[in-house]
């Protein structure tokens, strides 16, 4: 008889007790692989949404680590976009703001507030109607999310913060919650949010020697840095590279930070689990270790032979529950509250992560067991009763 089978062999004399560890393993894994996938997922598109665009700096308030919390002068748009070295610079407001459904209900709904002739356009592409153009004022552009969660179309109108905007077109982006977003002048965004001759950021595009270049895209970063409001020079700015934004964001932080909190949780309920299951499988069979000792089995055997049990049952889980993260994401943007935030699916490299917990708490369970099985001499597991 192969080892393999005979480990397989071992399994399936307990079939209840079996089951219920990998359903309950599979349980702490699902849900660590969703959650990581989901994290995975706003982060890989907040990434692309830049570095598609060409984006390598964005800039927001000194202090202030994301757009939704950032407010300064545009005026520092303007003086940035003077820098040497720089070759556009777009200002934007990046807000959630109130929209009220026509049942009367309201929906938080992120508002982006785009110039007319802003680069982001570009990568719009239009499903029906057409693209904001100066002097558009009371108009929207809407995602093809959030259209189809307000059932909205061209020609109709939304209410936004108490004021009716017509719909002048819908549009797919690459980005995932740029669908979910409605996209207004920022001239309008202004005004309704009470922020005239303001914005929570912008992004720049450097003009390099070399697609590669991070000195010179380093030392534009530097040259914002040093900008100061003419009307309030405590006011400054905080220039981040694209990568070093998507690491220090504060609402990106705190996803990957709950993720990996739970994944911890999720961590020590599979060791405890599987330590249990593999305790008792041990005591059980002390007699039959005892045989193998007899027959010749070394302790590394024995103690292969319980890994390779801990191993198969984490393994078997963690295939399960790939499977229940991905239909659980997938489930999860069919709800109108978190579709235009999420995409559905796990990235390959969350698998990996969840498939290297699966072995840890495999390892880590059953160590103790399989030491324990290992000390036992022949003679006295034979006479254990």
């Amino acid at each position: 008889m192969y080892f393999i089978t005979f480990i397989l062999k071992n399994l399936t004399r307990r079939p209840v007790r079996t089951a219920l560890t990998i359903i309950g393993l599979t349980v702490a894994l699902g849900s660590t692989i969703a959650l990581l996938g989901i994290s995975d997922s706003v982060s890989h598109a907040v990434k692309t949404s830049f570095e598609r665009r060409g984006i390598d700096i964005i800039v927001t308030a000194a202090g202030k680590t994301d757009q939704l919390t950032s407010d300064f002068s545009e005026t520092l748009v303007e003086e940035a976009s003077k820098i040497p070295g720089v070759q556009d610079a777009e200002a934007a407001i990046v807000e959630l703001i109130e929209l009220t459904r026509d049942s009367g209900s309201s929906v938080p709904v992120l508002i982006q507030g785009w110039p007319a002739k802003s680069f982001g356009y570009e990568d719009l592409t239009l499903l029906s109607g057409r693209r904001l153009s100066a002097g558009d004022h009371g108009k929207a552009m809407l995602g093809t999310t959030l259209a189809e969660n307000l059932n909205k179309k061209v020609g109709d109108t939304i209410v936004i913060q108490g004021e009716r905007l017509e719909v002048v077109g819908i549009y797919k982006s690459f980005v995932v919650f740029e669908n979910g977003s409605a996209t207004l002048l920022l001239d309008d965004v202004q005004r309704m949010t009470g922020r005239v001759g303001r914005v929570t950021g912008f992004t720049i595009r450097v003009a390099k020697s070399s697609p590669d270049s991070i000195a010179e895209v380093e030392e534009v970063c530097k040259k914002i840095d040093a900008l100061r409001d003419p009307k309030d020079p405590s006011v400054g700015l905080n220039a981040q590279t694209t990568r070093t934004y998507i690491d220090t964001v504060a609402h990106l932080k705190m996803v990957r930070g709950m993720a990996w909190m739970v994944s911890m949780i999720a961590l020590m309920i599979g060791v405890f689990s599987m330590l249990n299951t593999m305790v008792m499988s041990v005591f059980e069979r002390t007699q039959e270790i005892g045989i193998l000792r007899a027959v010749g089995w070394s302790r590394g055997r024995i103690v292969s032979m319980i890994l390779g049990e801990a191993v198969f049952l984490g393994l078997a889980a963690a295939a399960l529950g790939t499977v229940g993260a991905i239909a659980v994401t997938y489930l999860l943007t069919l709800s109108p509250k978190v579709n235009g935030f999420i995409e559905g699916g796990v990235a390959p490299v969350v698998i990996a992560q969840g498939v290297g917990l699966t072995v840890l708490i495999a390892l880590v369970g059953s160590a103790y067991p399989a030491f324990r099985a290992a000390k036992l001499l022949p003679t006295e597991a034979i006479r254990h009763d």
